[in-house]
């Protein structure tokens, strides 16, 4: 049924049971309802409590629409009474919440399609416009399922879209389909017995605002939100009638009715998965077999597990980001577009505005979008290949599977190895894959670490060059702090952190050679998303930095710090400006100590090097901090990563001076 014939039938239905118009996000437990939700609503959600309930459900304005969306609880199975799942139900009952759901976008699992169909089977008889959202599309196409979406919309009568829906890609285009949604037509063959019921109960209800049929089916399985819905809007008179029409009908209690009508939806959509999807076969190549066993095993799995990180890192972090970069950063932007941009902004009467747009160090074009597709583009690219490549082979879940035990002490499980591994190539892409993380608890902590000791790719490479000139020492004094402060303040986080820690549940795919083409193109495509949401924030972040350091606040900022700079750290005064290049662009302040690393001894450039990778990172990192943790909880990790920065730079040069420790 159009939308239109829909707010017909609301116009016409009793006033009493009229509120809202919204649109219920509905699916099964762990498709991403929520990431999907965050996406289409942004930073507009408010939540109401469920009357009778302990159930907290989220309410956004969709952007761009005037519509409501609702966050409703997860479903496990289609009947069931726990008040998480009834509330899934309930939520469709007018004067129940005082919303009318006019619309569903029920999200689907595309790796476990089937449940997700049987459950759209079951609300296309609420006669509401729907969609289907088959998320996670990616991770479907890395486990070999083909799904013809096309195929899948004819049958069931509705609009199909794929997303990935923690990376935004896809929901654009399902936002602008929501004003096309239709009501499904009759998709199950029910009993004769049972057909005749549900006209029954149509012929005695009449048009109202909920499907009579949708009535009926919850009738049958002795639903008491849908009795207390009929008593209150047809009288006590019609519910007592229509308790008696289902009890003559149903040969069985409402028990029995409600596997019967499960075992209706999940064959209808056993036949459908069939018509739709295609899997591929496992391999049975014996070495890939043995592979995948020996990638699990920790005497054999651990060796693997090292050179399969050292490839990536070559990958993201020597070809990405230092190649790459050096060829479109130096080349393309420093060699001829910043010269060229200089040139044509050359008339511009106003100095101000002329820094404003082209300054080297603060300009909007330099530092947002320059730095954005110079710096960050190449090495997002590169990241997203190769982390498809380890998850379109199946090597990912055996890794997180492998240090499951030794991550489980730092509050995370096996899936944590990922985002802390990335932090080496870069932070800022390294906190957006917390998102894969199952709990608050896990990604707070991970994002912890990503921002506590991680030094990315550009840093790394300088920390290379100055070691390298000092006794070894020096390197092993800097990383092993590095290393050793992850795990305890892993285990310290862990242990002060409320919240929960959730068990490490991943699916294991066979081993297979992935399909570098469709590795690439959905590493473009989700590279393209990103740098189309990012590089108008990296924009503004410039400006506001511009204007800050123009009113003259970068100089207080290096007054003030001076004292702890000289006094706990010991060192130079000109660490000011290597530490605030640093916030700003990490490799701008990598860059600057080794230019001034001739006026440090050895025990500074030490102090200096652990300070800047416990620092907290460039803008970048920052700007996606606040935006994937929140503002409270973002201040609080900076907030604590600044202190302890300058608490272990103080005791490390206290120390080695107290040692006679010169590194020498």
């Amino acid at each position: 049924m159009p939308l239109e014939s829909r707010q017909e039938i609301k116009e016409s239905a009793n006033s009493s049971v009229q509120g809202n118009p919204a649109i219920a996000i509905i699916g099964n437990l762990k498709v991403g309802k929520s990431s999907l939700f965050s996406q289409i609503c942004k930073n507009e959600a408010g939540h109401f409590q469920m009357p009778g309930t302990m159930v907290s459900v989220n309410m956004g304005h969709i952007r761009g629409t005037a519509s409501v969306a609702l966050d409703t609880p997860g479903i496990f199975s289609i009947f069931s009474t726990n008040e998480d799942e009834r509330t899934s139900r309930d939520i469709f009952l007018p004067g129940k919440t005082g919303f009318d759901i006019n619309g569903i976008i029920l999200v689907a699992d595309a790796k476990n399609l089937k449940r997700s169909i049987a459950i759209a089977l079951r609300y296309a008889e609420y006669d509401i416009p729907m969609l289907l959202d088959v998320n996670m599309i990616d991770e479907a196409t890395a486990r070999g399922i083909t799904i013809d979406t096309e195929k899948l919309s004819a049958i069931l009568g509705m609009d199909v879209f794929t997303t990935i829906a923690r990376d935004g890609i896809g929901v654009s285009k399902l936002i602008a389909g929501l004003s096309r949604m239709r009501a499904p037509g009759k998709l199950v063959d029910y009993p004769d017995w049972l057909e005749r019921f549900l006209d029954d109960v149509s012929k005695l209800i009449g048009t109202d605002y909920i499907s009579p049929r949708a009535i009926g089916i919850l009738l049958l399985i002795d639903d008491s939100s849908v009795e207390a819905y009929i008593e209150g809007r047809f009288g006590h008179g019609m519910l007592e009638q229509l308790k008696d029409l289902a009890e003559n009908y149903r040969k069985d209690g409402p028990e029995m009715c409600s596997i019967l009508l499960t075992n209706l939806y999940v064959n209808q959509a056993e036949k459908i998965i069939r018509e739709i999807q295609v899997v591929e076969p496992p391999s049975k190549n014996p070495f890939m077999i043995k592979m995948g066993d020996w990638c699990t095993q920790l005497s054999t799995g651990i060796p693997i597990a090292v050179a399969v990180l050292y490839m990536m890192y070559l990958f993201v972090g020597s070809f990405g980001a230092t190649f790459l970069v050096d060829l479109i950063n130096g080349h393309i932007f420093e060699g001829f577009l910043i010269p060229w941009t200089t040139k044509l902004i050359d008339p511009i009467p106003s100095v101000f505005f002329r820094d404003m747009i082209a300054d080297p160090d603060f300009g909007i074009l330099p530092t947002g979008v320059f730095l954005a597709l110079g710096l960050v583009l190449p090495v997002l690219f590169c990241f997203y290949i190769a982390f498809g490549i380890l998850e379109d082979s199946g090597y990912l879940p055996r890794l997180s599977m492998l240090l499951d035990k030794v991550f489980h002490k730092m509050g995370l499980n096996g899936k944590g190895v990922i985002p802390l591994v990335m932090g080496f190539s870069c932070v800022t892409m390294a906190i957006l894959t917390t998102r894969m993380l199952d709990s608050k608890k896990e990604k707070n902590i991970a994002t912890f670490l990503l921002l506590l000791g991680m030094p990315c790719a550009p840093l790394l490479a300088v920390m290379f060059i100055i070691l390298g000139k000092m006794p070894v020492s020096a390197a092993i004094t800097v990383f092993g702090l590095i290393f050793l402060q992850i795990f305890i303040a892993g285990f310290l986080a862990n242990k002060i952190l409320p919240g929960r820690h959730t068990p490490f549940l991943m699916e294991i795919p066979p081993l297979r050679i992935p399909k570098l083409l469709q590795v690439i193109r959905t590493a473009a495509s989700k590279t393209y998303f990103f740098m189309k949401e990012a590089v108008p924030v990296f924009m503004l972040a410039s400006l506001i930095v511009f204007l800050f350091e123009r009113m003259g606040g970068l100089e207080v900022l290096e007054r003030l710090l001076k004292p702890v700079i000289n006094g706990f750290m010991g060192l130079p005064e000109k660490s000011v400006q290597v530490f605030i290049k640093t916030i700003i662009r990490r490799e701008s302040g990598a860059v600057e100590i080794e230019h001034l690393s001739s006026i440090y001894d050895n025990v500074q450039l030490v102090v200096n090097l652990l300070v800047m990778t416990f620092l907290t990172p460039c803008m970048n990192a920052m700007i996606v901090l606040f935006k994937e943790r929140g503002t409270k909880t973002a201040v609080v990790i900076i907030g604590t990563v600044i202190i302890y920065a300058v608490l272990i730079g103080s005791m490390v040069n206290y120390t080695c001076r107290f040692l006679g420790v010169t590194f020498s």
